[in-house]
């Protein structure tokens, strides 16, 4: 049982600790913030994650300054962070195959998603484009799904591999529009790509700037974008939900912190990459690689990766799909 003078020392406790925070908070940052990526330099995350530290820097006053921490497909970096001191001095680059996949993917996971960290702001979506060889016969989504259906388990798309965006994409379609296509797992784009302009292969689902300039080409034809809305990189190609609603299954990517970081210094940093991300330069250098800029408050982040883990869970389940 507490007594008056237990509560009294406990009350005084938690109100030193808050003015403690909030006095940090209003300090913040005193020092050079670190913004790990778990993916390797040079790749399209480690260029969105460098065209916001960049302008970031300026907003906040102090150097950000990227840290690549590969391995795992990017657990090592999450791990980092989810372990790092909660004084938003360390911050990742999330992804969905690590906040939104990787939970339903792995029977457990170093860092729990949800309760080891803490949201800051959704930052970019990338959407995949579904891509045939020009041999197929069909020259729309709407006729592609009119082919899958009256052809089941003859139609194979590739992806970059098992559990990546685009298999889980196609395993969606699947799910919802009842097509049965057969999934063709490749180790990357790079080959997949190489098989579909060759025809080995009639169909892809992969990020738009693998794909994209082969579709300007004549090589490839785009028939859909996963997106919710049409892409401002290829505005002439429609969207899934144009022809078959329901099926959005963008990859995305947004900034987190550790769990019990001080909600001052994650709304301070809110605002500023939101900043950061309506700079001109950086509008066009994220369009030039496919991202689409968006925004939103540290709770609408926290209630999307909850929707994204419960929406893939089921996704992989009707897959079966195992981490390789």
């Amino acid at each position: 049982m507490i007594n008056a003078p237990m509560l009294k020392s406990i009350l005084i406790g938690a109100a030193l600790l808050t003015t403690a925070s909030t006095v940090a908070a209003q300090a913040y940052p005193t020092r050079p913030v670190r913004f790990v990526v778990p993916y390797a330099p040079g790749g399209s995350t480690d260029t969105l994650a460098r065209s916001i530290a960049t302008v970031l820097a300026d907003q906040l006053g102090q150097q950000v300054v990227v840290d690549n921490r590969t391995g795992a497909n990017g657990d090592i970096g999450m791990t980092i962070v989810a372990k790092a001191p909660a004084d938003g001095y360390t911050v990742v680059l999330g992804y969905i195959a690590n906040l939104g996949i990787g939970p339903s993917l792995y029977e457990k996971m170093p860092y729990d998603p949800v309760k080891d960290f803490a949201p800051i702001t959704q930052v970019a979506g990338a959407p995949n484009i579904f891509v045939i060889h020009p041999s197929l016969p069909a020259k729309n989504f709407k006729e592609f799904l009119a082919y899958t259906k009256a052809n089941p388990k003859k139609v194979s798309f590739a992806s970059a591999g098992v559990a990546s965006v685009g298999h889980l994409t196609g395993e969606l379609l699947n799910e919802l529009a009842g097509t049965d296509m057969q999934h063709v797992p490749y180790k990357g784009s790079g080959q997949a790509i190489s098989d579909l302009l060759g025809g080995h292969i009639k169909v892809m689902i992969s990020g738009m700037s693998s794909t994209l300039s082969h579709v300007r080409g004549g090589k490839l034809l785009g028939i859909a974008v996963t997106s919710a809305k049409r892409s401002p990189s290829a505005p002439e190609i429609p969207t899934i939900g144009e022809t078959f609603p329901g099926v959005e299954a963008s990859a995305w990517y947004g900034v987190l912190a550790p769990a019990g970081t001080p909600k001052p210094i994650i709304n301070r940093l809110n605002k500023d990459i939101h900043k950061s991300l309506q700079d001109p330069g950086v509008v066009k250098r994220l369009a030039n690689v496919g991202f689409e800029i968006t925004y939103g408050t540290p709770e609408q982040f926290a209630a999307y990766i909850q929707s994204e883990i419960k929406k893939w869970a089921k996704v992989v389940k009707a897959s079966g799909a195992k981490p390789e």
